[in-house]
């Protein structure tokens, strides 16, 4: 005779949580995290599935992310152990180059305090340490974007706060890395899933650019002419980048 599943009403749900029955009722009404059970008496009631979802909404808050932006991330298909990994991977390869800066940074300050000139080849290694220390994804827009555009850009991300490095990083190749899966998998362009990730595309385009046409024009050249980069997947072929676009503006228009 098969197990029956566990549930928690509100309650206890929300005193192992550290939340409150508000927050948990807040979220049911907004969508984030239904109960997907009801009792004989109509309270609510909890399966281990929206635990799963609860854990989920929790870890990626703790990133810095509005509801919203949960809400999006989870109804996408967007893995939050996997946005989490490649947040961690960039971090460390951006630790990395700056560990690396340093030592040069250091080198070359002892060398000018004994008077010695430091060698072109020296400042030529510094000139790629610096400008290995953004994220591919910077360095990719700053082959597409004038020194305006990127402050501009800059300025945008800044009033983002914390969360700013996260969805240019992390969120942002992920959703296009899901409407791939979607577009391999023979997916209607119309379908919800791929409207919820074209939106979610527009609305990070939106947040970066505040609003200016001409700068989110600039930032999709440099989508559609340096793809893997600012994917974060260099074996992406070309081609491949080209059918989702195709995808992704027929989704566009369908919504339209």
């Amino acid at each position: 005779m098969p197990t029956e599943e566990q549930t928690w009403k509100v309650g206890p749900l929300a005193e192992a949580s550290g939340l409150t029955v508000r927050t948990l009722h807040h979220w049911d009404g907004i969508g984030l995290l239904a109960p997907s059970r009801r009792t004989a008496s109509g309270h609510r009631a909890y399966t281990e599935q929206d635990v799963v979802r609860l854990y989920q909404i929790l870890a990626l808050r703790r990133l810095g992310l509005g509801l919203e932006t949960v809400a999006t991330c989870l109804d996408a298909g967007v893995d939050p152990l996997r946005l989490v990994r490649e947040h961690l991977a960039a971090t460390d390869a951006s630790l990395a180059a700056l560990h690396d800066l340093r030592e040069r940074l250091a080198r070359l300050h002892t060398d000018l305090a004994a008077e010695r000139e430091p060698g072109t080849a020296d400042l030529l290694r510094l000139l790629q340490a610096v400008g290995a220390t953004g994220p591919a994804a910077d360095q990719a827009l700053r082959r597409h974007l004038d020194d305006d555009q990127l402050h501009a850009l800059a300025d945008h991300a800044a009033a983002l706060g914390p969360a700013a490095h996260y969805l240019l990083e992390v969120e942002w190749p992920q959703l296009y890395r899901r409407a791939e899966e979607l577009r391999c998998a023979g997916t209607d362009p119309a379908d919800p899933r791929v409207r919820r990730v074209v939106e979610r595309l527009d609305e990070l385009s939106r947040l970066f650019s505040g609003g200016d046409a001409t700068l989110s024009a600039a930032v999709r050249t440099a989508w559609r002419e340096d793809p893997a980069a600012l994917s974060g997947d260099p074996q992406a072929p070309a081609d491949a980048w080209a059918d989702l676009r195709a995808f992704l503006d027929h989704a566009r228009r369908a919504a339209s």
